[in-house]
C-alpha cells in the first residue's frame, strides 16, 4: 500500500492525482503493474481448467487489462496535454515496454487455445451475444498478430510493433516541436489590417506571455487562422502559411529541423513488413480486416464516386473565387495563402456574413451549456460540474452525468482552450471504460479536449461556429464512450467498433449546430443575452453548402492518398510519397498547393493515430451519420421516441454487434447516401 501511496499512478482504484503526477512516477508505475500483469497472467493460465468459464477466464484478463489501462491513460493524455521534456523522456521510455507486453499477449498461444477452447466449449452458444462477440474478435485479433506464426516471425513482429510505436511517437512529437518553435513578433499592428479586435487581443496576449510588446502570431490553429482568414497582408498571409504547411519537413523555415521524412518511410516500411507476415499484401488488407468496408477496391469507388459528384460543383466555387479575386480584389494568380481571405471576404458580400460576427453569440460558457441541454434532452440525462475532481489546468473542469433515477453513469473533463506544450487539434479520449462484474461497477470517463479560441483580457472566449461543430463533433465521441451500458470494456462504447463507424456519433452531433430550434437552446449574445436574429441565423445556414464541395473533395484527397499509400508496395524514398500525393492531387483535386507544401509530414491521423488506411472514415461514416439524422428530421428533431431509439441502439451498445446491425436497428433499413449528399449541397443522382 505504501507504494501506491507514494507513487499516484498506482492509486487505480480513484480517478487521476494529476496535480501529483510528476515524470519520475511514470516508469517505475508501468514497469511493476507489467510484472504484477505477467506473473497473474501465469498463474491464471497455469490454473485454467480444460474448460475455460468466463468468471475463472476472461473477467480475470479484463482485470489485469483494466489496471493497466488505468496507470497509463492519464500518462498518455498528460504527454498530449501538458507535454514537457521530461515527461516526454518518460512517456517515450515506456512504449517499447508496453508494445512488447501487448506482444506478449497478442502472441501467446496458450492465451490463444483458452479463447478457442472457450468458443468451442458446449455451454458457448448459451452465453450472451456481446460474450460471443468478444470472443470472436479476440480470437480473430490473435490471428492478425501471428498467433500461429514460427517463432521467428513472432520475434520480428514484436521488434516491428515497439519500432512502429517509437516512431508514431516521434511522428507526433516533430509536429508538436515544429508547431511550437515558430513564432513572428510584431512590434506593432501595421500588417494587421483586416484582422478583427479580438483576434488581435489574442495576438497581443500571445506576446505577453512571453514577455514582449506588440503581437506574436504562433502555428496555433487559432492564430494561424486568423491571419489566413483575415490580413489584408498577402506577404505576412504566405509567411505564416509557408510555415504551417511545411511544419516538420525537409522545406520552409525550419527545414529539417524536425523532418519526419524518414519517419514517414520507416513506418510504411514497417506496416508493409507487418501485414506480409501476418498473410496480407499490403497494409490496406489488413488494416480493412476489421473495418465495414471489405477491399480498398470497394473505398476508391466510394470515394471516387464523392469526387465525380462533387466536382462540378468544386469547379464553381473555384471559378467564382477566381471572377472575385480578379475583380474586387486585383488578384489574377491566386495561391493557397489567397484561398482563405478570398471565401471569407465572399461569404461577408454575398452573405452578408463573416465567422466574426457569429462569434457574440457562441460564447463558451453558453455553447457548454446549450450542448448539455440538448444531451439531456434528446437522451434523458443530467450533467452536472464536480469542482472537487482534481484537473491538470486551471481551465480543465470535470462534469458528471446521470440518468432520470439520479444514478451516476458516467463522467468527463473538459478541456478546451489552445495553449502552449498542448498537442494541437480536438480529440476524445479513454480515462476509464465501463467494466462491471460482481461487486466491481467501474464507471466510463473521458478527456475531452479542444484547442478553441481561449478567453482575452478577462472577456468570456468566444467560438466561431466551426468551433461550435467541433465541440459538438467530439462530445459525440463522448458519448458514445460514455453511454455505453456494455459492461465489457473491449467491446463497450468505442472500443472495438469498427473504425469507419466510429465517427457515426461524433458526425451526427454535428448536424444539430445548423438546426434553430438547437441554436436557440444556447446562440444569445453575450452581452444582451438575445437570440441570434432570425436574418443572421438564415445568413449563417447559408454558409452550410459555401464551398462544401471543395471542402469534401479536399477530403476525398486525404483518404486516397491515405488508401493508395497503403495499398501498394511501401516508398522507398520521400519523393515518392510526394509524387503519390500528387499523382491523387492531379486525378480528383481543384486546387493545387504550392510545390513547397509538405501535408503529408504533418498528417498525423495516418501516420501517428488510428487512421491509416483509414482516412476515408470520415465519409464512410457520414453516409450513416447523415442518414441517422435524417429520422429525427422525419419524425422530430427533439423526438423522445427517436432519441431513445438512438440511445439504445447506436450509443448503447458499443461493439457488442457489428456496427450495420446496429445501424439497421435503428434506422429500420440500409443505409443510403441520399441524406449526406442533401446535407452536403449536392443532388441525388
Amino acid at each position: 500500500m505504501g507504494a501506491a501511496v507514494s507513487n499516484p499512478l498506482l492509486a487505480t482504484e480513484n480517478l487521476p492525482a494529476f496535480r501529483s503526477i510528476r515524470p519520475e512516477h511514470v516508469e517505475p508505475a508501468v514497469e511493476r503493474v507489467l510484472a504484477e500483469n505477467r506473473a497473474a497472467l501465469a498463474d491464471l493460465l497455469s490454473a485454467l481448467p480444460e474448460r475455460p468459464g468466463w468468471n475463472d477466464f476472461v473477467v480475470p484478463l479484463e482485470q489485469l487489462e483494466n489496471r493497466l489501462d488505468a496507470v497509463w491513460s492519464p500518462v498518455r493524455h498528460l504527454n498530449s496535454v501538458m507535454n514537457s521534456d521530461a515527461l516526454r523522456a518518460a512517456y517515450n521510455a515506456c512504449l517499447p515496454k508496453l508494445s512488447e507486453y501487448a506482444s506478449e499477449l497478442s502472441q501467446n498461444a496458450e492465451l490463444y487455445a483458452a479463447f478457442d477452447r472457450l468458443a468451442r466449449s458446449p455451454g458457448f452458444e448459451n452465453e450472451s451475444p456481446d460474450r460471443q462477440k468478444l470472443v470472436r474478435d479476440a480470437l480473430r485479433d490473435f490471428h492478425l498478430s501471428g498467433v500461429d506464426l514460427p517463432e521467428d516471425r513472432k520475434a520480428r513482429l514484436r521488434k516491428i510493433d515497439a519500432r512502429l510505436s517509437a516512431l508514431t511517437a516521434r511522428f507526433e512529437e516533430n509536429v508538436l516541436d515544429a508547431t511550437q518553435s515558430w513564432t513572428l513578433h510584431l512590434p506593432d499592428a501595421g500588417r494587421l489590417a483586416g484582422v478583427p479586435d479580438s483576434s488581435r487581443a489574442m495576438l497581443a496576449q500571445n506576446a505577453r506571455e512571453r514577455d514582449l510588446d506588440g503581437y506574436v502570431i504562433t502555428l496555433d490553429f487559432p492564430s494561424y487562422h486568423a491571419i489566413l482568414t483575415y490580413a489584408d497582408d498577402r506577404d505576412l498571409r504566405e509567411q505564416v502559411y509557408t510555415a504551417y504547411a511545411t511544419r516538420a519537413s525537409d522545406q520552409g523555415p525550419d527545414a529539417g529541423r524536425y523532418d519526419n521524412s524518414e519517419v514517414m518511410l520507416e513506418i510504411l516500411r514497417l506496416r508493409e513488413e507487418k501485414a506480409r507476415i501476418t498473410g496480407f499484401p499490403h497494409h490496406a488488407e489488413r488494416s480493412l480486416a476489421t473495418k465495414m468496408a471489405d477491399r480498398p477496391e470497394t473505398v476508391e469507388r466510394f470515394l471516387q464516386d464523392l469526387a465525380v459528384r462533387a466536382r462540378p460543383y468544386a469547379e464553381a466555387d473555384l471559378a467564382e473565387m477566381r471572377e472575385y479575386a480578379a475583380t474586387r480584389l486585383g488578384l489574377t494568380e491566386l495561391q493557397s495563402w489567397d484561398y482563405g481571405y478570398i471565401a471569407e471576404k465572399i461569404r461577408a458580400d454575398r452573405l452578408g456574413l463573416s465567422q466574426e460576427m457569429l462569434k457574440p453569440y457562441f460564447p463558451a460558457d453558453r455553447v457548454v451549456a446549450g450542448l448539455f441541454g440538448l444531451v439531456e434532452r434528446l437522451f434523458g440525462v443530467s450533467i452536472t460540474e464536480d469542482p472537487s475532481v482534481e484537473t491538470w489546468h486551471d481551465d480543465v473542469r470535470y462534469f458528471v452525468i446521470r440518468d432520470r433515477a439520479g444514478a451516476e453513469r458516467a463522467g468527463f473533463y473538459f478541456d478546451l482552450y489552445a495553449r502552449s506544450a498542448k498537442r494541437g487539434g480536438a480529440w476524445m479520449d479513454v480515462c476509464r471504460s465501463r467494466f462491471v462484474h460482481g461487486s466491481v461497477h467501474q464507471l466510463p470517463v473521458a478527456y475531452m479536449t479542444c484547442n478553441s479560441t481561449p478567453p482575452v483580457d478577462g472577456k468570456p472566449a468566444l467560438f466561431t461556429h466551426d468551433e461550435v461543430i467541433t465541440l459538438f463533433h467530439e462530445f459525440g465521441h463522448g458519448l458514445h464512450h460514455m453511454l455505453t451500458r456494455v459492461d465489457h470494456p473491449e467491446i463497450g462504447g468505442i472500443n472495438g467498433v469498427e473504425w469507419d463507424a466510429v465517427e457515426l456519433p461524433s458526425q451526427f452531433m454535428e448536424n444539430w449546430c445548423w438546426e434553430r430550434e438547437a441554436l436557440d437552446l444556447f446562440a444569445r449574445h453575450h452581452e444582451t443575452g438575445e437570440p441570434m436574429p432570425d436574418d443572421l441565423f438564415e445568413r449563417m445556414l447559408g454558409t452550410r453548402h459555401f464551398q462544401s464541395a471543395l471542402q469534401l473533395l479536399r477530403q476525398v484527397e486525404f483518404a486516397l492518398f491515405d488508401m493508395r499509400l497503403h495499398s501498394g508496395p511501401a516508398p522507398e524514398a520521400t519523393n515518392d510519397v510526394q509524387q503519390l500525393l500528387d499523382r491523387v492531387r492531379e486525378e480528383v483535386a481543384v486546387v493545387r498547393p504550392p510545390s513547397f507544401n509538405r501535408f503529408q509530414h504533418g498528417f498525423a491521423h495516418i501516420f501517428a493515430g488510428g487512421y491509416a488506411a483509414g482516412y476515408y472514415s470520415y465519409k464512410w461514416a457520414e453516409v450513416l451519420s447523415a442518414d441517422a439524422f435524417a429520422r429525427f428530421e422525419e419524425e422530430g428533431l427533439f423526438s423522445q421516441e427517436v432519441g431513445s431509439a438512438y440511445l439504445q441502439e447506436i450509443l448503447e451498445v458499443g461493439a457488442s454487434r457489428p456496427a450495420l446491425e446496429s445501424f439497421k436497428a435503428f434506422r429500420g433499413r440500409e443505409p443510403t447516401i441520399d441524406a449526406l449528399l442533401r446535407h452536403s449541397g449536392l443532388e441525388a443522382a
